[in-house]
């Protein structure tokens, strides 16, 4: 008898696995030395390359399924060049083993396909059925610096999230790797390259991402604190994502000493997942601002399955039932299960003194 959701799985890490390879070779063709978001820029065409193969893949095997993504394609269709140059990627972009590229559907056929692949993107989400969302690339800037990014999917059934999978390719391969400032940038070397995946109640796993089939996988779990003054925080980059004064004093209330360890995407899931850091934080900037679910689900689970607790600000599980956005959840409060408590009351009594 196979595993629970053992082809769903399995589809979601290699559709990653074949994005990612898209994403890299837009890096070091495009991206080096850009540092700007318009509408030619290199993450435009990852964001939309990346999100027709997923979308390519997820179709081949689960026609049915509906599926939350961030892009449309109503811009390529009225810009010839960003098209055929996202085309040219797509489809001589692929998997080096014949049968795991044969498992994703092989190549896109034609750009008339590639763009209605982008398009069936347009899910409201909801509590209903199957749905995967998906983030092509998860932490644009750090894509741009050559730092942390990831390419996010996860299956939802009924709103809960039962699959996720990150592929990070510019973390450490190395499991017990600490965390470094110098994550932020210049990361692209050899060594680097990691599928973290979660599937609900068998646990979580890392596995160096590769440009074939899958390479063997390991558990992972997160580091038992016994004393949370020697926690290491994982925050954004940007504090437009996530309010840094807060997250110090926070900090300063659980006596931590440790620098934080600040950089881009779901890769701060992934890190604190394995160990590598203990506690990450998304603290709202803005009372109006809702959370994308594409920006969580992954690592929501991944970090649950190896041993954390997730909730928002108010200690609520976050609740991907209501749409595209965690419109019930404000912020994010991710930590190992037995220290979570201790955490979320410091971010209340921090976030009381406003």
């Amino acid at each position: 008898m196979s595993l629970p959701y053992a082809k769903e799985l399995e589809v979601a890490q290699l559709a990653v696995q074949r994005a990612a390879i898209l994403t890299k070779r837009v890096f070091h063709e495009k991206a080096k030395g850009t540092v700007s978001k318009d509408d030619k820029s290199p993450v435009t065409i990852g964001d939309f390359g990346a999100q027709a193969l997923i979308i390519a893949a997820l179709k081949a095997n689960f026609p049915d399924d509906e599926i939350v993504a961030e892009e449309e394609a109503a811009q390529l269709r009225q810009d010839d060049t960003l098209r055929h140059t996202i085309w040219d990627l797509v489809h001589t972009t692929q998997l080096s083993d014949p049968a795991a590229e044969s498992l994703l559907g092989g190549p896109v056929k034609d750009e008339e396909t590639m763009l209605t692949f982008i398009d069936y993107g347009n899910s409201k989400g909801g509590a209903k059925g199957r749905i995967w969302a998906i983030d092509p690339i998860d932490g644009t800037k750090g894509f741009l610096r050559g730092g942390q990014y990831a390419v996010c999917l996860a299956l939802m059934i009924d709103g809960d999230v039962k699959v996720g999978v990150l592929g990070c390719p510019n973390l450490p391969i190395d499991d017990a790797a600490p965390l470094t400032g110098s994550m932020e940038s210049g990361q692209t070397d050899e060594g680097k390259g990691v599928i973290f995946s979660g599937v609900l109640g068998r646990g979580a796993t890392s596995r160096p991402l590769t440009t074939g089939d899958l390479a063997q996988e390991k558990s992972i779990s997160m580091r038992a604190i016994t004393d949370i003054s020697a926690a290491t925080f994982c925050e954004s980059v940007e504090a437009g994502h996530s309010s840094h004064g807060d997250q110090a004093r926070i900090a300063q209330i659980l006596g931590i000493t440790n620098p934080s360890v600040r950089m881009d995407s779901q890769a701060k899931y992934a890190s604190i997942a394995r160990g590598a850091g203990d506690i990450y934080l998304r603290l709202p900037v803005s009372a109006t601002y809702q959370e994308k679910i594409w920006d969580h689900a992954a690592g929501d689970l991944i970090v649950r399955e190896a041993g954390g607790a997730v909730t928002d600000i108010h200690g609520k599980r976050l609740d991907f039932t209501v749409g595209r956005t965690l419109a019930n959840n404000k912020g994010v409060v991710a930590a190992p299960t037995a220290a979570h408590p201790q955490v979320l009351a410091a971010v209340t009594e921090a976030l009381s003194k406003k």
